[in-house]
């Protein structure tokens, strides 16, 4: 089996594709994790940067850390706000946008038997829906730019589910299949879509991860015992080994920036070999090892 090497983002390839004019950009779900490492990177490098926040505390924040992000309050699950952020941007601005980048999202998990319809709900309309609606109100001053529009997806969306991320990978698989009919819808206008595809980025979804296996009710404990338990191992192992998350600042600005931007940015050495391996491996073959794992736990030299 050949080596899967991770590439990487060199300053020397973005600068060959850098845009003449001053460059503004809307990241959504900003407030932390990768949407805040793309903010503060991007501001780094010249751009204009509005971060997509709900919370005063959270745009007081990023003012603290870098005075050159304005946060712009938005809530993607909602079109007035997000109408009302348009608003503010194009008062500053006018009708010009160089780049929206739909990172906002959530992660819902756990044995399906237990996760409820509302649920169910929140996790498309957070990662799908509010991805569409955010880009269905900016098209216009990107269209005016022949702009590019980068959607934050997961390795997740293009490898089989795993038991207890059913919700997650689902949304995930349903923003690939937007962004390919969004980027050919838009090419006409010349505006690029990409998507970007993690694997373990490091963050603070896995405590939000951790606290939601808490959460679950006791009679979800009993049934599904081994997998809740494996879960919580491999959840503690993702938040001790994910990458930083400036690794995907760097994708997200070479889809920015690049003459020739890719389609997909893999970010990850593990998203790098779950999709080489994965898509080699027949299904039942996959299912035998998932289960083997999820009833045995991790082996100990993962654990520590």
């Amino acid at each position: 089996m050949s080596r899967v090497r991770e590439p990487r983002y060199r300053k020397g390839n973005l600068g060959e594709g850098v845009l003449s004019h001053a460059r503004t950009v809307i990241i959504t779900g900003a407030s932390t994790g990768i949407g805040r490492a793309c903010a503060l990177h991007l501001a780094g490098a010249g751009w204009k940067v509005y971060a997509g926040v709900r919370k005063e505390e959270d745009a007081a924040s990023l003012r603290e850390e870098d005075h050159r992000v304005t946060p712009l309050f938005i809530d993607v699950t909602d079109r007035a706000s997000i109408e009302s952020a348009r608003e503010t941007f194009e008062k500053e601005n006018g009708p010009h946008l160089d780049a929206l980048v739909n990172n906002a999202g959530i992660v819902v998990h756990g044995p399906l038997e237990f996760v409820t319809p509302d649920e169910l709900r929140a996790q498309f309309d957070v990662n799908v829906v509010g991805m569409v609606a955010t880009t269905q109100v900016f098209l216009p001053p990107l269209r005016a730019s022949q702009g590019r529009i980068v959607n934050m997806g997961s390795v997740a969306g293009r490898s089989p589910a795993i038991p207890l991320l059913g919700p997650y990978s689902a949304s995930k698989w349903a923003v690939e299949a937007i962004t390919d009919a969004m980027r050919n819808e838009l090419r006409p206008f010349g505006i690029h879509v990409a998507v970007i595809e993690p694997g373990n980025i490091s963050t603070p979804i896995w405590d939000k991860a951790e606290e939601r296996f808490e959460r679950l009710p006791a009679e979800a404990r009993a049934l599904y015992r081994d997998l809740i338990e494996t879960g919580q191992e491999i959840n503690a192992f993702m938040d001790r080994t994910g990458v930083p998350a400036r690794k995907v600042a760097d994708a997200v600005e070479h889809a920015l920036t690049s003459r020739r931007p890719r389609l997909r940015y893999l970010v990850g050495i593990d998203a790098h070999w779950r999709a080489y391996v994965e898509g080699r491996i027949p299904h039942r073959v996959r299912d035998k090892v998932i289960g083997a794992v999820m009833k045995r736990g991790l082996p100990a030299f993962l654990k520590k």
